[in-house]
């Protein structure tokens, strides 16, 4: 098998969640690493992926509301300073995929399967091979120790339970 590296500029890790039952937050990890193995990204099915991704570096737009994602109420980086994402299987579906694996936070695992859209191939101006994809999951926080919420005088809570995570993600020969 091949070894693939994520090129970190061109690869985005993102979210977003239910505000005041309103709006949407949207954030990122900036800082992640990946290791990727397959015999031909144009067929993902015989790839094995696994992320890591530091929880310190989710950023929001909003220093507060950062700082309260890392401590103990959310993501408790001190004690759980990474996040993992490990493939156990990757199957074909219609023109995309369906990528399931562990996700861990916060030490609690559960199995959550990526949509993946495979973008296609190209070749960037120093002659290297690149390939694009972009995956979509929805998990419930709650299911992974990130329960903290605060109820509304309105009624409903200030923090959704779904959570949207989305990849968008460029590949090269290692």
């Amino acid at each position: 098998m091949a070894k693939w590296t994520v090129d970190t500029s061109h690869t985005n890790i993102g979210f977003q969640v239910k505000h005041m039952m309103v709006s949407k937050v949207k954030g990122t990890f900036d800082s992640f690493s990946a290791d990727v193995e397959a015999d031909d990204l144009s067929d993902l099915t015989t790839a094995t992926i696994t992320f890591y991704i530091d929880t310190a570096s989710i950023t929001t737009k909003s220093k507060d509301r950062d700082n309260h994602l890392k401590a103990a109420d959310f993501f408790d980086v001190e004690t759980y300073p990474k996040s993992t994402f490990i493939s156990t299987t990757i199957q074909k579906s219609g023109d995309g995929y369906q990528v399931t694996g562990d996700l861990t936070i916060k030490d609690v695992t559960k199995q959550v399967t990526f949509d993946v859209e495979y973008n296609g191939k190209g070749t960037n101006p120093w002659g290297v091979e690149v390939y694009g994809f972009e995956g979509e999951a929805k998990i419930n926080r709650e299911e992974f120790g990130l329960t903290w919420n605060a109820a509304l005088e309105t009624g409903g809570v200030l923090v959704g339970k779904d959570i949207k995570i989305t990849v968008e993600l460029e590949l090269n020969p290692a």
